[in-house]
């Protein structure tokens, strides 16, 4: 067990104490985080992973993952292990900002300079939020990585004959549009799930996948992580999309899979704080997703491809072609509030956020069936209004689309209910009377023209969200544009 540097006294002034002057405590008093090693564990059909983690003088960590291993899966690959490896590189993240030791030493591998690079940079974009929240200012040596151990630095060829993809599956909007849009390829494909709930049972259920095509990964935290942020030390948003990435290529690995297909739009490469590279979504933007794919060809020497393939849409466009799937309305969920209760807590920025960008396509009492309350008559949500269509300088920390969609959505949502005839909710009738109103009327359907041609897509995917983004525009805006 390990003994706390920090004196009792010391101890209960943590409350007292600003973020950057914990910052400066604890690196001065903690110096070294240590990645010692990973120990793995197969029972029946599933394997155990445990990473251990320690900050000498503060505590040992040994978070888990467990996942389901297919018959004759191969442990000693060259790619899986490495991946295996690297899991345990993004997993740490979440330990070392307690402390935020300024030198990390890995001492069950061996990484390039390179690599090292590599790694400082995810840590630095990643933990953007956690940095800016914190008022923590971000130098060049906010971080030194020393590795020893295993040579991890030559990549070997990873499964030979792969086919069919990984779709990773959080129960919302947006992977439910992914898994209906793969629905032809869906004898080859397996959902991947992580830390189960309704949500995603229900998505991958109706979307027509078995239980046996369903890789549910079961990750645990280390207790002593939590006991020590009751305590004061430091917390904040971690990169967790970049472990759906590592992990989501193992399984792709051990499975033989030929693509992971991600369900990020791109709105997720918009910046949470004006005039900043602070976004909540860093993991992932197309950034991240360039970055990875470099990561895993040069690194990991691995044939998968990782992208996603709502990159060429908006957020405007997946709820638009979300509002036809109906069978999903009652079960699909966004909710960070609500999680653990598989529910919509009807109060937050996101759920505020998806009855907005549902607005120009649902009715209102469909809106109203989703969240269980009248959420567009809420007044007491105005300020987060303001902050998701950039009345104020940072949007809400949380997984939104862009400030200019939104107000596109609730401007074609005001058309159509005034065309109709309907009285608006107060949160429309708000909108409607502010000055970004104006702005965002002006086209108001412009999405419907929109691709992002920055994406990495293989060729036949960009064929098909082509003509996928054709056939949309012509449902909702005929033969216009």
């Amino acid at each position: 067990m390990e003994i706390n540097r920090l004196s009792q006294t010391q101890l209960e002034s943590l409350t007292g104490l600003s973020p950057l002057q914990k910052y400066r405590l604890f690196r001065e008093t903690y110096p070294e985080f240590c990645y010692e090693g990973y120990s793995l564990e197969t029972a029946g059909d599933a394997l155990s992973i445990t990473y251990h983690f320690r900050v000498p003088g503060l505590a040992a960590f040994a978070p888990s993952w467990t996942i389901p291993l297919p018959e004759g899966a191969d442990l000693a690959d060259g790619a899986v292990r490495r991946l295996i490896f690297s899991l345990g590189l993004v997993e740490l993240v979440s330990y070392w900002k307690i402390a935020c030791p300024p030198k990390v030493k890995i001492l069950c591998g061996t990484i390039s300079a390179e690599q090292a690079d590599w790694w400082k940079e995810q840590y630095k974009e990643g933990l953007g939020e956690f940095f800016y929240r914190n008022g923590i200012p971000v130098t060049p040596d906010f971080m030194e990585i020393e590795s020893e151990g295993e040579d991890f630095t030559a990549p070997a060829a990873g499964r030979e004959t792969l086919s069919g993809c990984i779709i990773p599956v959080g129960g919302g909007k947006d992977s439910i549009v992914t898994l209906t849009l793969l629905s032809g390829m869906k004898e080859e494909s397996c959902c991947y799930v992580m830390n189960s709930r309704g949500a995603t049972e229900h998505s991958a259920e109706i979307a027509g996948y078995p239980p046996e095509r369903r890789l549910n990964i079961r990750r645990t935290l280390a207790p002593e992580m939590l006991a020590l942020n009751k305590q004061g030390y430091l917390n904040g948003h971690t990169p967790f999309s970049a472990l759906v990435a590592f992990s989501g290529v193992l399984m792709a690995e051990l499975y033989g899979k030929a693509y992971v297909v991600l369900s990020n739009e791109s709105s997720a490469n918009e910046s949470t704080v004006k005039g900043l590279s602070v976004n909540h979504q860093y993991s992932k933007s197309f950034q991240f997703e360039a970055d990875f794919d470099r990561y895993v060809k040069g690194f990991i020497g691995s044939r998968v491809q990782y992208f996603s393939l709502l990159r060429p849409w908006s957020e405007f466009q997946i709820a638009a072609y979300f509002a036809g799937l109906t069978a999903f309305h009652p079960y699909f969920r966004s909710c960070n509030a609500g999680s653990k209760t598989d529910s919509w807590c009807g109060k937050c920025a996101k759920c505020l956020f998806v009855a907005l960008i549902l607005t120009p396509f649902l009715p209102d009492e469909a809106v109203h069936g989703i969240f269980g309350r009248e959420i567009l008559e809420d007044t007491v949500l105005i300020p987060t209004l303001q902050e998701l269509c950039g009345e104020t300088d940072e949007k809400p920390f949380e997984c939104v689309g862009s400030r200019e969609e939104i107000g596109c959505a609730m401007a074609m949502g005001i058309r159509a209910r005034e065309a109709a005839g309907k009285k608006l909710p107060a949160l429309l009738a708000y909108f409607k009377s502010s000055p970004a109103y104006s702005a965002a009327a002006a086209d108001d359907s412009r999405f419907f023209r929109y691709y992002q041609e920055e994406n990495l897509l293989p060729p036949a995917f960009d064929r098909m969200m082509r003509e996928e983004t054709r056939k949309l525009r012509e449902r909702y805006c005929g033969g216009e544009g």
